[in-house]
């Protein structure tokens, strides 16, 4: 199984340290480590950053044939500062190398095409992945929405929505969404619903629920599906949601049924958030 990654790779970067990150980079880190096969549709800067973020792709086995290096671009970077209580804020800085996504891709063979809504954030990026998705079939495109304010827009939104055929969506961010697109808020099971209602193109809609588990909607046959959360000690939620994607995307195509795709997502997300990478060893 192969999909294509497209999006993100940025740095974390604290007063004493720095962690490589980006929602797409680790949905595919963690694709790779299920038994598949990913490639990134990214940028970087020809700086320390960016030759370190491309050979950690290299060490994960991460495709990178189209990963630009851009020369006169900083790679991306989210800054994070920390108050006298140790709350963390984050400055997402712009006009960074994953704005400027160059890539062509045509005829290749992807069983799915996976992206977010942060880089959506530049025209150039919008454009690009339009382009990738009228050049190519894709059995599916799966949307990991990560809306990240203010970092979104009604248009973006409405881009993911109208091409994806799986959406995940967290509870935190549903609320946005249908207030974005519906102006009015409702729960899960009615967004669901409405969203199934309004885009014909939506297969499969899950909802991550933190501990309170996860839920998927099949579009198709209107069949509602539920999973616990397995309880564990949390270390750190980074990567998360990103591994989620990448566990129920790979046991969605490998023909299994969605509550075991459930199941999985959800064990796997358990363990990373038991660790205090994003990416752990497994």
């Amino acid at each position: 199984m192969r999909v294509l990654s497209f999006g993100e790779i940025l740095w974390d970067v604290y007063p004493d340290n720095k962690y490589i990150g980006g929602a797409p980079l680790n949905f595919a880190a963690h694709f790779v480590k299920q038994g598949g096969s990913a490639y990134m549709v990214s940028a970087l800067g020809y700086d320390e950053l960016g030759q370190i973020a491309l050979n950690m792709l290299e060490n994960w086995k991460i495709g990178t044939d189209y990963v630009t290096i851009l020369p006169e671009i900083q790679t991306g970077k989210c800054l994070v500062t920390l108050d006298e209580s140790g709350l963390p804020s984050y400055d997402l800085l712009r006009d960074v190398a994953y704005d400027h996504i160059e890539c062509k891709i045509k005829d290749k063979e992807f069983d799915a095409l996976y992206f977010g809504t942060l880089a959506l954030r530049s025209r150039n990026n919008l454009n690009c992945l339009s382009d990738v998705i009228k050049n190519n079939e894709f059995k599916e495109i799966f949307v990991d929405i990560n809306v990240r304010p203010p970092f979104y827009s009604k248009e973006s939104i409405l881009f993911a929505f109208e091409h994806a055929t799986m959406m995940k969506i967290s509870d935190e961010e549903l609320p946005i969404i249908t207030k974005c697109l519906f102006d009015y808020d409702c729960d899960y099971e009615s967004a669901s619903k409405r969203l199934s209602e309004e885009f014909g193109n939506l297969k499969m809609i899950v909802v991550t629920r933190g501990e309170n588990g996860s839920f998927a909607y099949d579009c198709r046959s209107g069949k509602s599906y539920m999973s616990d959360a397995k309880k564990v000690d949390v270390v750190s939620t980074v990567g998360a949601g990103d591994s989620y994607s990448a566990s129920f995307m790979y046991n969605y195509l490998s023909g299994r049924s969605i509550d075991e795709c459930l199941k999985q997502a959800s064990k796997l997300s358990a363990f990373v958030v038991s660790k205090k990478d994003a990416i752990p060893d497994y």
